[in-house]
């Protein structure tokens, strides 16, 4: 039984390849999420450093997913000394852009802090709230010789099972971060369409609204989800195959 106060409701988010710079406090990887993550972050950390250390710029290129090589400079930098800001403010893609967590009141950045779980390509399953430097990280590459999708798939997949054991879980994440963690246990998405034809960039600016509105009515169960007026969104259907439900919106 839940007892009160506690969450019903956890919504897994994916990260954004552009991000913030700047910060204020010293990162200290040992007060992220999952602490018995440590030693297996540190081991990959150090990975990240020493690829960045040995300064080859085609191998930086393809890690970073970058060309310009003044550019690719600018990101070889010394992230266990960088300073560190939440990592719900640091990530600045699209989705980001439209949950506006600075421009949300107190109650609604604290929902989203408590809520939120986003899953770094570096990091792991990270809290919105956990500290964070600015990194650079491509979806989908390598650090080294370690894949870091199978890496928190190997070590975190189980920790995020048992975290989330007594949650309803919303995933608004990317298919791709299914490869860090595909919950084993009923859980929800959503499917953006517009004219019949199923929304792919925009579906990110739609995750963030939802996010937002979510946030700001502090909705705590799916079913209260499923009530919440969305401006500009309509459930079309809710389709439900074997332990995943989508909610297929319509856009207009």
């Amino acid at each position: 039984m839940k007892g009160i106060g506690t969450i019903l409701m956890k919504i897994l988010l994916a990260p954004s390849e552009t991000k913030k710079s700047g910060g204020e406090l010293s990162f200290d990887p040992s007060t992220l999420l999952f602490e018995a993550l440590l030693p297996q972050r540190t081991k990959l950390l150090h990975a990240y450093t020493n690829v960045l250390q040995k300064g080859d710029i085609p191998t930086l290129s393809k890690m970073f997913g970058l060309k310009k090589e003044a550019d690719i400079l600018e990101h070889k930098k010394d992230i266990i000394h960088e300073l560190t800001m939440k990592a719900i403010q640091r990530y600045t893609g699209v989705a980001f852009d439209y949950l506006g967590y600075e421009n949300l009141d107190r109650q609604a950045q604290e929902y989203i802090d408590s809520h939120v779980i986003l899953f770094s390509n570096l990091f792991g399953p990270i809290r919105a709230s956990d500290l964070i430097p600015e990194y650079k990280l491509k979806q989908g590459e390598a650090v080294g010789d370690i894949k870091t999708e199978k890496f928190y798939h190997e070590h975190a997949a189980a920790l995020m099972e048992a975290y989330l054991a007594e949650d309803e879980i919303l995933d608004l994440r990317a298919g791709f971060y299914d490869k860090f963690y595909k919950p084993a246990k009923p859980y929800t998405t959503l499917k953006f369409i517009k004219e019949g034809k199923v929304v792919s960039h925009w579906a990110k600016a739609y995750r963030g609204i939802v996010l937002r509105e979510i946030a700001k009515s502090g909705v705590e169960t799916l079913e209260s989800f499923m009530k919440l007026p969305i401006e500009g969104l309509s459930i079309k259907e809710i389709q439900t195959k074997k332990n995943k439900t989508e909610i297929i919106y319509e856009i207009g």
